[in-house]
């Protein structure tokens, strides 16, 4: 499968996401998340955007430095037409993979199917 220009919007999109966390830009943040967007912390504390977004403006959350890491994890969906040992069938399948970058190319490491 070839990827689509949704592919590098969505890439984009994620990548201004940390960006403006560094650069405490809260206005770009608000226009990127939805309305009901929330962060679970690491602490398992969930949060609305809008709570989040008052706190780093308070000077609460303030990210000194993000770095994107050559490691990535995909979530994606589809639809499949395959016989597997001798059964037909249709299968909507959640492709979660993890990548890293190794040599110069994303490399999937693991995948886990489960349907949708």
């Amino acid at each position: 499968m070839q990827p689509t220009a949704h592919h590098a919007e969505v890439i984009e999109a994620y990548r201004a996401y940390p960006r403006a966390m560094a650069d405490g830009d809260t206005d770009t943040l608000d226009e990127l998340l939805d309305g009901g967007f929330t962060l679970t912390h690491i602490t398992g504390y969930v949060q609305a955007t809008t709570e989040w977004l008052a706190q780093m403006r308070a000077g609460r959350f303030v990210y000194h430095n993000v770095e994107e890491q050559d490691t990535a994890w995909l979530v994606g969906r589809i639809a499949t037409d395959a016989t597997v040992h001798g059964a037909h069938a249709d299968w909507r399948l959640r492709l979660t993979i993890d990548y890293a970058r190794q040599g110069g190319m994303w490399t999937a490491l693991r995948a886990v199917a489960t349907t949708w």
